[in-house]
């Protein structure tokens, strides 16, 4: 196929490209590497790059594997943190959603309208709309519609799914929301479009070191075993919940420590809950979200500690009740479990502070250098991943040659947001000239933004890859071809849970499509049927294992049944120590 000539495109993380990054990672000299693949590793890596720092990324599994696709998918302020008095952190993710919305990333993030319903008479309006008014002032209202009142009645107009006796009034307020692992995927292509060299499938399996300072890692490449040495002057641990691991590999004490909190969501169909808006509920512990997503709604989160397997957190039958039940109390017509399509559950990295709760423990982040030629950054949320990048580059600029330049990041787009909307306008016509419905070239230009040619070019003589996935129509087969071919997926589940959302949105969960996306992936990547049958089968295994898990009453019967399942990259070390 066409995707096996000469890679001359920097972001196009194909086949051939993986071969020439190994290279590069065992001969050349580093300024910097960083370890870790999510939303916080991809932006150091592009903050480091674009500051013309010499950048190595290296993830074990895939781009966003962990924590990084399994948000509530919202760049928002954070409304409660106001209540907790947490002003400069409300501030600082307001700007970034501003960010991301204008500058950054508008092909990706978009806004998205909340509806706060009201239960308590006098006091509760005024208290709201106060701590509305400053999230509006504090930044929120330049790039999105400022707070709105409603009544009862207007409230109810807005969303008809709510019980009359669920409210006394509303507030419409809005925030801004995103396909986090498409996001984090881009951040990283970008970083690649910027010089770094990124690699996924390449576990840290040891650390360089001369005399008292780090001075690389060891890696193995997880798909065939091969091992190398990467130097660099500086090493930054941006593992998440793994930072205390990675910590414990390089022989040296950590700063500070990270908890796992695991949050469930659960994916229902759009039609069960009759909505114009999305919905934030209080819930004893914290908040509840209801959230758009395109033909459906994701509701949660939970918010609990989680000791057992990082990799893969299990949501249980009472993780999925809690849910249920909490949304219930606002519903007239009430969810019940065959209405839902797809659950994931995913650990927030918290910084761990003397409480033992976790929804009190600290959303802000913490930098530092743990040892000569080695930083760890972690904690903070999604929303303010450019910030936590800049201060973890910062934090390493002490052990690189020279002088270190500003961050520059704020003014950077991420690939596929220049002339995105330009190409919104012009939808009609390019769907015109690939015989496509103008809704799906839109829905096109809100996963790839201007990138959209390079995608429909892979169609060019093969006309069956603008057909949709025949058990997943959202999307199209010539989408499968380009995640293999440019965004870096080797394996089935990389595609079915990352690249494409099929496996939360669908209630077969990706099993009735997976041969289908197979086969095309096997044609990019070059696969044996027999690989093609084995990633059908590891992929089927991790969804019955899933399904079962998520029946289980508590988290060590969940973790059990998930953390059995075959992994699509079996050469994984876990833990590594």
């Amino acid at each position: 196929m066409a995707q096996h000539a000469s890679e001359t495109n920097p972001a196009r993380l194909g086949p051939v490209k993986r071969e020439e990054t190994w290279q590069r990672l065992g001969k050349e000299t580093f300024d910097v590497v960083v370890i870790g693949g999510g939303v916080v590793g991809a932006g150091t890596a592009l903050d480091a790059a674009t500051r013309g720092l010499r950048v190595a990324l290296v993830e074990a599994r895939d781009l966003a594997s962990g924590t990084s696709s399994r948000s509530s998918k919202l760049f928002h302020g954070g409304l409660r943190y106001l209540e907790q008095l947490e002003f400069g952190l409300v501030r600082e993710a307001l700007r970034e959603r501003e960010l991301m919305l204008t500058t950054i990333a508008p092909h990706l993030v978009k806004p998205v309208s909340f509806l706060y319903p009201l239960t308590h008479r006098v006091w509760e309006r005024p208290y709201t709309a106060a701590g509305l008014l400053m999230y509006d002032t504090m930044g929120g209202a330049r790039s999105v519609p400022g707070q709105k009142h409603l009544t009862r009645a207007g409230a109810l107009r807005m969303v008809p799914a709510l019980k009359r006796s669920a409210l006394i009034g509303g507030i419409r307020y809005y925030d801004a929301q995103s396909d986090d692992a498409r996001h984090t995927m881009t951040v990283a292509r970008t970083a690649a479009h910027y010089g770094a060299v990124v690699r996924t499938s390449t576990q840290v399996v040891g650390f360089l070191r001369e005399a008292d300072r780090v001075s690389g890692v060891r890696v193995r490449d997880v798909e065939d075993g091969r091992e190398t040495e990467i130097s660099a002057a500086a090493v930054i641990n941006c593992t998440g919940v793994w930072t205390d691991e990675l910590q414990r590999l390089s022989g040296g004490r950590g700063r500070f420590r990270v908890r796992s909190s695991k949050g469930v969501h659960i994916v229902v169909p759009r039609d069960r809950i009759v909505s114009e808006s999305g919905m934030i509920l209080r819930t004893e512990k914290s908040v509840l979200f209801v959230i758009p997503w395109r033909n459906h709604w994701i509701i949660g989160t939970t918010d609990t500690d989680w000791k057992l397997d990082l990799a893969h957190p299990a949501a249980t039958k009472h993780d999925i009740d809690y849910l249920l039940e909490h949304v219930n109390t606002v519903l007239a017509t009430p969810l019940t479990h065959d209405d839902i399509e797809g659950v994931y559950a995913g650990l927030r990295p918290l910084l761990a502070g003397e409480s033992e709760e976790t929804s009190k423990l600290s959303r802000e982040h913490a930098v530092a250098r743990v040892a000569p030629g080695l930083v760890a950054i972690a904690g903070g949320k999604y929303t303010t991943y450019r910030v936590m990048a800049a201060d973890a580059v910062d934090a390493a600029a002490v052990d690189l040659p020279g002088r270190s330049q500003p961050s520059i990041t704020d003014k950077v787009p991420l690939l596929g947001a220049d002339g995105y909307h330009a190409l919104v306008n012009q939808a009609d016509h390019l769907a015109a000239e690939h015989g496509l419905h103008p809704y799906r070239v839109r829905h096109l230009l809100d996963r790839y933004g201007s990138l959209v040619h390079e995608v429909l070019a892979l169609a060019e003589g093969r006309p069956e890859l603008l057909k949709p996935i025949e058990h997943a129509p959202d999307y199209l087969g010539v989408e499968v071809v380009y995640a293999a071919s440019h965004e870096g997926a080797l394996h089935l589940e990389d595609v079915l849970a990352r690249r494409t959302r099929i496996s939360i949105e669908y209630a077969h969960r990706g099993v009735d499509c997976a041969e289908q996306v197979a086969t095309l992936v096997g044609e990019v990547l070059s696969w044996s049927s027999e690989t093609v049958k084995h990633e059908i089968e590891v992929y089927r295994a991790r969804v019955e294992a899933e399904r079962k898990s998520q029946s289980q009453p508590s988290d060590e019967a969940a973790d059990a049944l998930r953390s059995a399942a075959p992994e699509a990259r079996a050469g994984i070390v876990e833990p590594v120590s």
